[in-house]
């Protein structure tokens, strides 16, 4: 097998960087599994949100957070459709999510972190992810707008409370979803998140060079109490990486089994029993503990780049 491209995804067949591949994989892998499915909503919103992202959307400044950037978006899109094919593909007919929902979940998926973005009113702002913190509300925000514009307008209240299981701003057992197929939506949505970005071949090298500058803005890295005392999460960018070996397993893990019910075991369905997002992640874990235990940090040589710096 061909060695692994850095800008492609966990098959090595779709480029993640450019939202017309990822666009047609989606469509694509819809058109076969929900014959008659309408895509226009979904044609519209990939391109709504490449405009968004490179800076083209009204009310919104470009992309200018280097890890939660556009192809991570695309590569985690990418993962919730294969999630809720194999699902489909697996299931009895009457637990199928069906083209509707499958749909919902491709659009809350490109705006999950659109809340990083910076409002035409913040230019003031220095950094997007300053909204860390926060930015899951903010996306939830212009989720329940935008959804009206491409047909899904019964969906955006929805929508805005199903993202929120990506991420931690409010608890995934707190939050009240009647139908459990609704529900299911939001778990396929919060492990195409993690399985993205974890099974992403420049991972370790994303979290050393983007991310801990994120943590840096978003005052997560080291963050000021009320009192006084300062909470020091992560020291400097090695001491991020060396902690990322135990955020996998004592927090990613039981969140995807646990919080999210273990829907990663779909893709197994999607890739014909190989779940490559796992085989993934599990390769970039063992090479970052051989790296922690050798403490030779030279070893993370893969260039990093990101889609936000190239549009720039």
């Amino acid at each position: 097998m061909q060695e692994r491209l850095n800008q492609h995804d966990v098959t090595n067949r779709v480029n993640v960087e450019n939202p017309a591949r990822v666009r047609d994989a989606v469509m694509s892998l819809y058109a076969a599994r929900y014959p008659g499915i309408e895509l226009h909503p979904l044609e519209r919103a990939f391109a709504d949100f490449q405009a968004l992202f490179e800076g083209e959307y009204p009310g919104y400044f470009a992309c200018d957070t280097l890890y939660h950037d556009m192809r991570h978006t695309l590569d985690m899109t990418l993962a919730l459709a294969r999630l809720v094919d194999g699902h489909d593909r697996a299931c009895a007919a009457g637990d199928r999510l069906g083209p509707r929902r499958a749909v919902l979940g491709v659009l809350i998926a490109l705006l999950h972190d659109a809340g990083y973005l910076r409002r035409s009113a913040e230019a003031g702002v220095e950094n997007g992810a300053i909204f860390t913190k926060t930015h899951v509300s903010r996306s939830a925000e212009l989720i329940a707008a935008y959804l009206p514009t491409v047909g899904f307008g019964a969906e955006a209240r929805l929508a805005a409370q199903l993202v929120h299981f990506t991420g931690y701003e409010i608890d995934i057992d707190q939050i009240r979803i009647e139908d459990p197929k609704d529900r299911l939506v939001g778990c396929f949505v919060g492990t195409a998140d993690l399985l993205g970005q974890m099974s992403d071949r420049m991972y370790l090298e994303k979290c050393r060079e983007f991310l801990y500058k994120e943590f840096v803005w978003g005052k997560v890295a080291r963050e000021r109490l009320p009192d006084g005392h300062e909470i020091v999460r992560y020291a400097s960018p090695e001491d991020l990486i060396v902690k990322t070996p135990g955020f996998y397993e004592y927090v990613a893990r039981t969140r995807l089994a646990k919080k999210l019910g273990g829907v990663e075991r779909y893709a197994e369905a999607h890739f014909d029993g190989t779940n490559h997002y796992q085989a993934e992640i599990e390769r970039n874990m063992d090479f970052l503990r051989a790296t922690v235990d050798a403490a030779d940090f030279s070893r993370l040589r893969r260039t990093c780049y990101s889609l936000s710096m190239i549009a720039k």
